[in-house]
């Protein structure tokens, strides 16, 4: 099916650029186009690739040889921040229980995360939310969050312990309830001060192969 907005040609282009990445290994010049679409001349290649970087189909470095590469539109790069106890507490060196340096960058489907911002992921070490689902070594897709509704997985940071989990968030009289999902575990029951809510589970990643 032809994207909203495109012509032929420019769908054209769109499908011989990724075809002739996987062939080569690189991107095509703009001489490669003429040629693999059947395009008259440079000059006709040159508008439509300004008119599909303009509508954000494409991206150029213009100091890059060979750079032509289609923008994943439908695809967003989440970082991949560190590590959350799904368990005891894990103390860490300051109030950030993650670096602010990405281990590495996932690719995901936009929708997984819906239209929400400030996304980050950290992986699980622990077995306590194995009920809910979130098991060792998983991966949690984060919601940067100070306020969220009680049963909401979260990432707490305790201020005293200097310890972050993540646990279900309950609040009760004068205290908060961190809950783990596993019945052979008992809640954390902390003063709501010495509490900071770093973020709520949105998605949960897995390798079935691990």
């Amino acid at each position: 099916m032809r994207k909203p907005g495109v012509s032929k040609t420019r769908e054209s282009i769109l499908k011989f650029i990724p075809d002739f990445i996987d062939q080569r290994g690189y991107s095509p010049t703009v001489r490669d186009i003429v040629k693999g679409c059947q395009l008259s001349s440079t000059a006709v290649v040159q508008h439509h690739l300004n008119v599909l970087e303009k509508a954000g189909f494409i991206h150029r470095d213009p100091e890059v040889f060979r750079s032509i590469q289609l923008v994943e539109k439908d695809i967003i790069a989440v970082p991949l921040l560190g590590t959350v106890a799904a368990g005891q507490p894990i103390p860490v060196p300051d109030s950030n229980s993650w670096t602010s340096t990405p281990e590495e960058s996932l690719k995901l489907p936009r929708d997984l995360v819906g239209g929400r911002d400030n996304i980050y992921a950290l992986r699980v070490k622990g077995m306590s939310m194995i009920d809910a689902l979130i098991a060792d070594g998983d991966i949690v897709v984060m919601e940067s969050a100070q306020n969220m509704e009680d049963g909401e997985m979260a990432a707490v940071w305790l201020k005293e312990e200097q310890e972050v989990t993540l646990k279900k968030l309950y609040r009760e009289p004068g205290r908060l309830r961190l809950q783990p999902a596993n019945e052979q575990m008992k809640p954390i029951y902390v003063k709501p001060e010495n509490v900071e809510l770093q973020g709520k589970v949105v998605a949960v990643l897995r390798k079935l192969n691990r």
